[in-house]
């Protein structure tokens, strides 16, 4: 079950998601996995683990070991019902020998049954929350002395790997991210440098405050889709009495429905309860949830 893995598994491996996001409504792996699985030798310290049957590729895990392990599973819908799911959660527990915890995309019922088998317990809850970007939005002004431009790679890198690990310090993932992060996600076919708003001290323009960098997924044909994600919205702790969060979501959004966006969409720790009110006051909506279920 444990493998290296070939360009073809990578794109077998997509296509397996492909059909289980088509069944179950959700993606049952997340860009970091998805990144760790088409760049390899980028992230030696994850497992691949693989179900191979007569068809091909029809179950995948993947172990993130790092300080606080994870994985991601996934079944292909035609193999569901036949102990494939337990055997790849077992092989998972078996690789990890510290605590470990699994994402169960949409929390569905079945995942919620294997996490009660394993005696797993629920111990991180991820909201999606949705917002129509054809409903107008609130104004925002931007604090006196503070304007917004747009990120410039290569030149504005070290400044926002600074603010971001200040601004997620306690972030279980976010806080972490290295120069290596940023330009996997520079090189993403999705990448839009005019869509990371910087906001920064009009009389130096390089003393960032804080940031909003959205995202849209291209479908098939390459062209954008119809959500715009809010991807990561962060202040500097020095900056956090100037209010900038509110109006850089605002502003990120603006630019998200200009650019052609229909639906706005983030993702918000549930134990965040500051910023899910603050995206309630905008008009977004809880609409899908994903649950971490722990190993202690």
């Amino acid at each position: 079950m444990l493998s290296d893995h070939t360009p073809e598994d990578t794109d077998a491996v997509l296509a397996l998601a492909d059909a289980a996001t088509a069944t179950d409504g959700v993606g049952p792996l997340s860009e970091q996995t998805q990144l760790a699985l088409r760049n390899p030798d980028d992230y030696p310290d994850v497992v691949h683990l693989f179900v191979r049957g007569d068809a091909g590729i029809v179950g995948y895990a993947q172990i993130t070991k790092a300080e606080n392990a994870s994985a991601e599973v996934v079944i292909h819908p035609a193999y569901r019902g036949k102990g494939l799911g337990r055997q790849l959660v077992d092989a998972v527990l078996d690789t990890v020998d510290t605590p470990l915890a699994i994402w169960a995309h949409g929390d569905h019922p079945a995942a919620q049954a294997l996490a009660r088998t394993l005696r797993l317990e629920r111990s991180r809850v991820l909201f999606k929350m949705c917002r129509p970007l054809t409903r107008p939005l609130p104004p925002y002004a931007l604090p006196d002395g503070v304007r917004l431009r747009s990120f410039v790679v290569g030149t504005d890198d070290a400044a926002w790997l600074r603010v971001n690990a200040r601004a997620f310090a306690t972030h279980p993932e976010q806080g972490k991210w290295t120069q290596n992060d940023l330009e996997l996600r520079q090189r993403e076919p999705w990448f839009d440098a005019a869509g990371f708003l910087l906001a920064v001290r009009a009389d130096d323009p390089r003393d960032l405050l804080g940031f909003h960098w959205t995202k849209r997924e291209l479908t098939a044909d390459g062209t954008p889709g119809p959500e715009g994600e809010v991807y990561v919205v962060g202040v500097d702790p020095d900056a956090q009495g100037l209010k900038l969060g509110k109006a850089l979501t605002i502003a990120g959004l603006e630019y998200l429905a200009r650019a052609g966006a229909t639906e706005g969409t983030l993702y918000v720790d549930e134990s965040n309860p500051r910023a899910v009110n603050l995206y309630y006051n905008l008009g977004f909506e809880v609409c899908a949830t994903d649950v971490m279920y722990a190993r202690g």
